[in-house]
C-alpha cells in the first residue's frame, strides 16, 4: 500500500509548473507573475497636487487663520494632465485640481475648504506646511525599482499598479485549465428530478469551485456513465483544452471498474491503494497523444467526501505548483480535540472538524460529524481537517492533532 506522502510526491512530480506566457492585463488576473516588474520611470513622474485647492508658496500663507486671512492673486487654473509650464510667485496662487502638476516655485497646496474659492483672488484661512497635500515625484516608485516581484499573485491592486506604470502586458504563469469528469451510471445533474437509484453529482460542482479557488480555470463535463466507449470518447474530446484532467468515481472493484481499463488504453496511469481515510484507490499518470504532449490525469474516488479530501491532500498543492505558486500548502494549527474516536490502523485519517480559538488561548477542534462516517453535511460545516497519523488507532479527548485550515 502506498503512503500518503508517496502518492503526493507522485502527483507533484507529474504536475510541473506551466510555461510562462505574456498576456494582456485582463488575462493576468489571479495568475502568478513570472518576471520582476520594474518601474521604467518615477511614479509619479513629477510633483502633483494631492487635493483640490490652491498651489502656493508655504511662506506666503504662514500664520493664516479664519481671523487673519491671507489674500493671494490667482494666476491660473491647472487641471490634471496639464502640460503648460506654470510658476507660482510670491503673493500668488494657482487653482489646482487633484492630480494636476504642481507649478514651479510652489511647495504646498491649500485645500479648497480652507479658502473662499475665489477665482481672481483667493482668501486663505489656514496655513500649509512645506509639502502639504503634495505627491512628490517618485514617492510611489523610483525608476528602476522593482514594483512587483516574480511569484506575486495578481489581483485588482496589482493590476492598478501595472496599469499606472503603463504596462499593457505582463509575463505570468497561466492559470491551469482543468477538465472535471464525474463517472457513474447513478449520477444525475442537480436541478432536475432524480430517477429511482440515481444520486446527484456533487463532485463536479464541488471540485469546480475548489479548482477555481486555487486559481485554475475549470471545464466541468456532465456526468458520464460507466460505459467504456463513451468515457474514452469524452476524455479524448477534452484533451485539447486541458492542462489537467480530474476524474471522480469509476474505481470500484466490481464489474464497473471503468476508469482503469479506459485510461490504460489512452496512456499510462498508475493506480494504487493509498493509506488514507477516507478513500482508498487513487490514480495518477497521463493520457493523450504524441510524446511530450501528454495530458496529466488524476483519478479520485467517487464518494464526495473522499473526493474532496483527496483533492485537498493530493491535487490542490500540485495545482498551485502548476500555476507557479511558491506557497502550496494549507496553513496548519495544533488543536486539542474535544472528543475521543477510533481511527483506522495503518491509514492517515482526515476528519472534518470545526476549529475555534486563537494563538493566544490555543485552538480546539470538534468533529463536524461522526469521525468514522462519510458525511457531506459534516464536510460543509467544517473549517478544517484534523490529521490522525497512521500509527494512532485511538484519539483521546484533549489530545492534540495538526489541523489543515480550510476557508471559512
Amino acid at each position: 500500500m502506498k503512503s500518503v506522502s508517496e502518492h503526493l510526491a507522485a502527483v507533484l512530480d507529474l504536475l510541473q509548473p506551466l510555461p510562462a506566457l505574456e498576456v494582456v492585463l485582463r488575462d493576468a488576473v489571479r495568475c502568478v507573475l513570472a518576471e520582476d516588474v520594474t518601474a521604467d520611470q518615477d511614479l509619479p513622474e513629477r510633483d502633483l497636487a494631492g487635493i483640490d485647492g490652491y498651489a502656493v508658496l508655504s511662506r506666503d500663507v504662514d500664520g493664516a487663520s479664519p481671523q487673519g486671512q491671507v489674500t493671494l492673486r490667482v494666476l491660473d487654473d491647472l487641471l490634471a494632465g496639464a502640460v503648460e509650464a506654470q510658476r507660482a510667485v510670491t503673493g500668488s496662487a494657482l487653482r489646482v485640481a487633484s492630480g494636476a502638476p504642481l507649478p514651479a516655485g510652489a511647495d504646498a497646496v491649500v485645500p479648497l475648504e480652507s479658502t473662499d474659492g475665489g477665482r481672481a483672488a483667493v482668501q486663505v484661512s489656514a496655513g500649509a506646511a512645506p509639502g502639504a497635500y503634495v505627491r512628490r515625484q517618485g514617492e510611489d516608485l523610483r525608476a528602476g525599482e522593482i514594483a512587483l516581484a516574480a511569484g506575486e499573485r495578481i489581483g485588482a491592486r496589482q493590476i492598478a499598479l501595472l496599469a499606472a506604470l503603463g504596462r499593457g502586458r505582463v509575463r505570468v504563469h497561466p492559470r491551469p485549465r482543468v477538465v472535471l469528469v464525474s463517472i457513474g451510471d447513478e449520477l444525475a445533474e442537480p436541478g432536475r428530478r432524480a430517477s429511482a437509484g440515481e444520486i446527484f453529482d456533487a463532485n463536479g460542482h464541488a471540485l469546480s469551485t475548489a479548482v477555481q479557488d486555487a486559481g485554475g480555470s475549470t471545464f466541468r463535463v456532465a456526468a458520464v456513465a460507466d460505459e467504456r466507449t463513451r468515457l474514452a470518447e469524452t476524455l479524448e474530446d477534452q484533451l485539447v483544452r486541458a492542462d489537467l484532467v480530474i476524474t471522480t468515481g469509476g474505481l470500484s472493484y466490481g464489474g464497473n471498474d471503468t476508469v482503469k481499463e479506459v485510461v490504460g488504453q489512452l496512456g499510462q496511469v498508475r493506480f494504487d491503494n493509498v493509506a488514507i481515510w477516507p478513500g482508498r484507490q487513487f490514480g495518477v499518470g497521463w493520457i493523450g497523444g504524441e510524446a511530450g504532449r501528454e495530458t496529466p490525469i488524476v483519478c479520485l474516488p467517487g464518494d464526495p467526501v473522499a473526493a474532496q479530501v483527496g483533492y485537498e491532500v493530493f491535487v490542490r498543492p500540485a495545482l498551485l505548483a502548476m500555476a507557479g505558486h511558491s506557497e502550496r500548502y494549507r496553513p496548519t494549527v495544533s488543536a486539542a480535540v474535544t472528543q475521543a474516536w477510533r481511527s483506522p490502523d495503518g491509514r492517515r485519517q482526515f476528519v472534518p472538524v470545526t476549529v475555534l480559538g486563537s494563538p493566544q488561548e490555543g485552538y480546539r477542534a470538534t468533529p463536524a460529524g461522526a469521525p468514522d462516517r462519510l458525511s457531506v453535511s459534516a464536510m460543509s460545516r467544517a473549517n478544517g481537517l484534523a490529521v490522525v497519523p497512521e500509527a494512532v488507532t485511538t484519539v483521546e479527548s484533549g489530545s492534540r492533532l495538526h489541523c489543515l485550515v480550510l476557508e471559512s
